[in-house]
């Protein structure tokens, strides 16, 4: 990698591509996350794709709702779910408006503002593991769902854009399946990760849940 990784906001041309050429080519990549406390910085490592209502593992999968209306609109804008009434996870919205597709960010090295982060994850026992998992990610940028539809083409004003960075060469790109997906979307191969980075988080097969008796 190089030392000084180029900020250059990425367009929403960037954006508006099928997903599964999205997701692997944001390995690398700068997301800023601006907070009234300052700036953090995010060199993405793991991402997960997923390809609007076609596709079983995806919150579109059932079609257009309020919780994942974001999910269908135009393309470069952040959609945020909240999950086991817990913890919130960020994706980028991607390919055509009205498709729903989106790349989920699993997990990435905090370049800028450690500090800031190290103060939303005190569980973490490194900062290679301050945002090494999609939950652990938001909590560390704080990400909520306030920031759901939030245009990543906006400017230096918006509370996130994603920039240039320094992507990854196609050689250190691996695949597999995704984490915690199963069914139909269960062997799709599109989770995406930097070979050999320590920030990326282990692979956990989908289990299901047994019914109570």
């Amino acid at each position: 990698m190089s030392a000084r990784p180029d900020r250059t906001p990425l367009p929403r041309s960037f954006y508006d591509r099928p997903v599964l050429s999205v997701a692997p080519d944001l390995l690398g990549r700068t997301l800023v996350r601006r907070t009234e406390d300052g700036p953090l910085a995010l060199r993405i490592t793991e991402v997960e794709a997923y390809d609007g209502e076609s596709d079983p593992g995806s919150h579109a999968f059932r079609g257009r709702t309020a919780r994942n209306a974001s999910m269908f609109g135009p393309p470069g804008h952040a959609y945020v779910y909240f999950i086991y009434g817990m913890w919130f996870s960020l994706n980028l919205v991607c390919g055509p408006e009205g498709y729903a597709s989106g790349v989920l960010l699993r997990a990435g090295e905090i370049t800028e503002g450690a500090d800031l982060a190290r103060k939303r994850r005190l569980s973490a026992r490194n900062d290679k593991e301050l945002a090494k998992g999609p939950a652990r990610l938001a909590t560390a940028l704080d990400i909520t769902r306030a920031l759901d539809g939030t245009d990543l083409c906006a400017g230096p004003d918006s509370p996130l854009s994603l920039h240039t960075g320094d992507p990854v060469p196609p050689d250190l790109v691996r695949s597999g399946p995704r984490t915690g997906v199963g069914g139909d979307g269960a062997h799709h191969p599109w989770r995406f990760w930097r070979a050999d980075d320590p920030t990326v988080s282990p692979y956990r097969a989908h289990a299901p849940r047994r019914r109570s008796t």
